[in-house]
């Protein structure tokens, strides 16, 4: 039986849904499953692990892992997959499993692969699939070493309904620390906003918003649904919003429940981060916009007038 690692994505003392996802995948093609999680005073998460479809948890729990450093990060994860004999080993979609993830592949002398959508087993041969070309093209790859070292795209998996796992937890040791590089702080984002990783809704805002007086009112939008506030790359270069909030393939890549592009056109490249969302509103002027051929429901007007509509539809659907 293949043995699968899973990097467990822990935020302000919580397990992530993407761990779950990952570990239900595992388990539905048949592999042992474990889990490695790494931080500071993290030990009680031990149970959640295990409902989230693990058998066996790693835990390196240190007050040096409090802050994420991908050396000693990359350490405890190659400390699990040894101990383990894992044949793969996930990250989730995240900035830390992106830096993390050459690294361990690098010390098992292992495959490497980033955004795959797909994993499958034929015996002891190792297949996955991954987009390329801006999604154009599918790659199918077959895997030649022993090990193969993955970053999982965001929403390729679903976490699977009955899916469970036991505690057996095993305590890592803590990691040398990374002598070539320290880090002196961490500074988070303290606007309050959803993180576009986490939102179940998204709403994004294109250069049919024109100016700031329009970015706020889509944002109100946004404010309604409690939904994550993104943004094509043409609102990023104009100063109208952040980088951080830029969906696609030089930004953030995105699967919400529900996407909704307000006045963009569609380009190849924003539709890279944002066409695995399940369902997709799009609202653009432009009958012809690219974005229609992806849209699950499209309105053709002006956002300045569909918006205000349609935030007092949901009033009404709310009352």
């Amino acid at each position: 039986m293949a043995k699968v690692l899973v990097v467990a994505d822990i935020k302000e003392g919580a397990v992530k849904g993407s761990t779950t996802e990952l570990l239900s995948k595992a388990k539905g093609i048949g592999a042992e499953a474990a889990v490695v999680a790494i931080g500071s005073n993290i030990g009680s998460l031990v149970p959640d692990l295990a409902k989230a479809g693990s058998d066996t948890q790693y835990i390196a729990d240190d007050a040096g892992l409090e802050i994420f450093s991908a050396g000693p990060y990359a350490a405890c994860v190659v400390d699990a997959a040894n101990q383990f004999g894992a044949d793969m080993i996930w990250f989730g979609f995240s900035e830390s499993g992106k830096a993390s993830a050459p690294r361990v592949a690098a010390q098992l002398d292992a495959a490497c692969a980033t955004e795959i959508i797909d994993v499958t087993l034929s015996g002891d041969q190792i297949e996955y699939v991954r987009p390329a070309t801006a999604n154009k093209v599918l790659q199918r790859v077959k895997v030649n070493s022993k090990q193969l070292v993955a970053v999982v795209r965001a929403g390729a998996f679903e976490a699977q309904e009955g899916i469970s796992g036991a505690e057996n937890a095993v305590t890592l040791s803590a990691p040398a620390a990374d002598l070539k590089a320290v880090i002196k702080e961490l500074i988070s984002d303290a606007s309050g906003e959803i993180d576009l990783a986490d939102a179940d809704i998204v709403i994004s805002v294109g250069r049919g918003a024109k100016d700031q007086a329009g970015v706020d009112m889509v944002k109100e939008l946004a404010n309604d649904l409690k939904a994550g506030f993104g943004s094509s790359r043409a609102m990023v270069d104009a100063g109208l919003m952040a980088h951080n909030k830029q969906v696609g393939q030089t930004g953030k890549i995105v699967a919400p429940s529900l996407y909704m592009a307000i006045g963009i056109s569609g380009a190849i490249q924003h539709l890279a981060g944002m066409n695995g969302s399940k369902v997709i509103l799009a609202v653009n002027k432009d009958p012809e916009a690219p974005i229609f051929n992806v849209a699950d429901y499209g309105i053709v007007g002006d956002l300045f007038e569909v918006v205000p509509i349609l935030r007092e539809e949901i009033k009404k659907v709310r009352n």
